[in-house]
């Protein structure tokens, strides 16, 4: 229970004070921007990095990481269903399917993982499968999809995912971790100090957008911003915790874990992803609003109940 408190006043503190910033106008009307790019082109790729070559690659394959991932893709898959059929666009499509499915693993999970479950490691797994499956096919679609490329040559297209900063930075961890180089400091401060910033500037970001902003739920993204919430708030962990019980019949500390974990609200940096290219924003801060609200009962009835 103080983890899921600690984790989410930490969280709602930067948000606050980027609220108040916008509220102010403390950064000029490019602030909200500026941060977003930082993020995306910098501060995200140094984070991914770093943290990721000291991550286990082993644990790409462990059971419980299969579980969260087919929790993870059969919640994403029902909003791509949904909104194929709706005919709501590749784009939008996909921020809503990363909204119903991505997890907040870094800034939130960390600290829920540590108080609640006693063991930061333990989200790394879901950490390396979002990073090396989920974002670099989500960021490859957006790039396609996006206004630029249609001017984009054939090779151009072809080597997208290549381009992206945030996945080089997740291939270029996972290559130090597999190939067991220690980086030499030189190179791994100044790319951890870039890191520490990455948190910070996307909470900053979305708290600056919330001033104006309508009423989540009620917009003109109601219908989308409904489903994603529906879907990440519970359907994904009670997905899991059916996986856990019935079919690889996890022991009670591991069920805990991939449920925890399926419970943790949509990902901040998913609405860095929306603004940075123009698709589907609102979605985007509505679907993290509400989940992270409502998530904080359904982490506290997890612990209570599975804990």
């Amino acid at each position: 229970m103080g983890g899921v408190i600690t984790g989410f006043a930490i969280i709602a503190t930067v948000i606050a004070t980027g609220y108040l910033i916008g509220r102010r106008g403390s950064l000029g009307e490019n602030g909200r921007e500026v941060l977003t790019r930082l993020g995306f082109h910098v501060a995200t790729p140094a984070l991914l990095f770093v943290t990721l070559a000291h991550s286990d690659p082993a644990q790409l394959f462990s059971p419980p990481l299969l579980l969260s991932a087919i929790a993870t893709l059969a919640t994403a898959g029902a909003f791509v269903a949904v909104g194929a059929a709706r005919r709501w666009g590749a784009g939008r499509i996909t921020i809503g399917a990363l909204c119903s499915s991505y997890v907040n693993a870094g800034n939130l999970g960390i600290p829920i993982a540590v108080y609640v479950l006693g063991d930061a490691s333990l989200v790394a797994p879901i950490l390396l499968f979002q990073q090396l499956l989920l974002s670099p096919v989500a960021l490859t679609v957006l790039d396609l999809t996006s206004a630029s490329a249609r001017r984009r040559t054939a090779w151009q297209r072809i080597t997208t995912p290549f381009r992206n900063p945030v996945v080089l930075g997740s291939l270029a961890g996972v290559s130090v971790a597999l190939s067991g180089w220690t980086p030499p400091g030189v190179l791994l401060e100044p790319a951890t100090l870039l890191g520490n910033m990455a948190v910070p500037a996307v909470l900053l970001a979305f708290g600056i957008s919330l001033p104006g902003s309508p009423v989540p739920g009620r917009g003109p993204e109601r219908g989308p911003v409904l489903l994603s919430v529906v879907l990440k708030a519970w359907a994904q962990p009670l997905i899991a915790w059916a996986l856990a019980t019935w079919v690889f019949h996890l022991s009670p500390d591991d069920r805990l874990n991939v449920v925890v974990t399926a419970a943790l609200p949509a990902a901040q940096n998913l609405f860095t992803y929306a603004s940075h290219y123009d698709t589907a924003p609102q979605l985007a801060r509505e679907s993290i609003l509400l989940s992270t609200a409502l998530s904080v009962p359904t982490l506290t009835v997890t612990a209570a109940l599975l804990g």
